[in-house]
């Protein structure tokens, strides 16, 4: 999908934009390339690219001229070319995604001044319109009919790296793009390292297997944690799965356009602290979430800013035990018209297999 007529609409003083991270050229104009450049200005834009991607190119943006490099004419040619010919003062670039060395090559190579603009795309970004959302909900429900299944296998005997892979493998074949991040699958002890990488550990009847994973559509990311019993639970077990729902439902509760990133945060802690867990409650209650699966604004401490309407975020409060157990529950959420609607659907009840 192509958000070229939002960008030239948010550029303001700036003359034209240049893009050259893959993420931000593909939000642009709807079409992945690993190198290349896109060029937005008020009445015009460009994406340049080279023959492994030309003819697909040509054929899927329709609102960019679309240029393609050769031996003798580079990406940095084909930029300077657009400058000197449209009379561009200046140029607006993203200062987060360049290294000091490229911006001063870029300046050098364009013959005009650069000035910061990433605050043009990240305000852009951080507010999902409807084909965007409708792509992370195609996501979503692919990852949910992938844990449907695993449910099913799930099993004493069988080990992290299992799980992880029969997680992967069903994605993939529901019409998964991509997995959006490496999944997490932790069991027992494990469940404790929010992080954890899958290993060799095997499940044992009586512990909790966390899942966190996500896929990708459209080049938009889904991302999803369940927390889930084999066998029984002990009263602290069920003790703290509740406590994390309960906070993950007060955040939930708490979220809307407006209101600031730390209250929707503090929302979910007050209960876990509540509980007498705060200790074990260590990172954000969540993040936004898009064509990257971190993006900002996030429902954090340190985020004194209203969220903007149309944010999608995660929920996804949880409690750490160190050598004993965890607990992470997470939906995504989408703000808009006065409240947050959750756009996950997998039960999140104790499931107990």
């Amino acid at each position: 999908m192509s958000h070229v007529s939002k960008i030239q609409a948010a550029l303001g003083d700036v003359p034209a934009l240049v893009l050259t991270d893959p993420i931000s050229i593909r939000y642009a104009c709807g079409f992945f390339i690993t190198d290349g450049a896109a060029v937005v200005a008020h009445d015009r834009a460009w994406l340049i690219t080279d023959s492994r991607y030309i003819e697909a190119a040509e054929k899927a943006v329709t609102d960019m001229d679309v240029l393609c490099t050769s031996h003798s004419r580079g990406v940095s040619a084909i930029l300077g070319e657009i400058f000197a010919q449209n009379g561009y003062a200046s140029a607006g670039a993203e200062e987060d995604r360049l290294s000091h060395s490229a911006w001063s090559a870029m300046e050098k190579n364009l013959g005009v001044p650069l000035t910061a603009a990433a605050s043009v795309l990240l305000g852009l970004r951080a507010c999902k319109d409807q084909a965007e959302v409708d792509s992370i909900v195609a996501a979503q429900r692919i990852a949910e009919k992938a844990l449907d299944e695993v449910l099913g296998i799930i099993k004493p005997g069988l080990t992290e790296k299992e799980i992880a892979a029969e997680l992967v493998y069903r994605m993939y074949k529901y019409g998964g793009e991509a997995n959006s991040f490496d999944p997490i699958v932790v069991t027992g002890p494990n469940s404790s390292m929010p992080h954890g990488v899958p290993g060799d550990t095997v499940i044992k009847d009586g512990d909790f297997v966390t899942m966190d994973f996500g896929t990708m559509y459209n080049g938009y990311c889904s991302d999803m944690t369940r927390t889930v019993a084999v066998g029984h639970v002990t009263d602290e077990m069920k003790k703290v799965y509740d406590t994390v729902l309960a906070a993950q439902l007060a955040g939930i509760e708490a979220a809307a356009p407006g209101v600031p990133g730390r209250d929707i945060h503090e929302a979910g802690r007050k209960v876990i602290a509540d509980a007498g867990y705060g200790a074990y409650f260590g990172h954000g209650f969540g993040h936004s979430l898009g064509l990257e699966i971190h993006e900002a604004p996030g429902a954090r401490p340190a985020n004194d800013k209203p969220m903007p309407e149309g944010a999608v975020i995660s929920a996804e409060p949880g409690i750490y035990l160190p050598g004993k157990f965890g607990v992470r529950i997470e939906d995504m959420l989408w703000l808009h018209d006065g409240g947050a609607e959750d756009l996950t659907k997998a039960p999140k009840g104790l499931i107990i297999l």
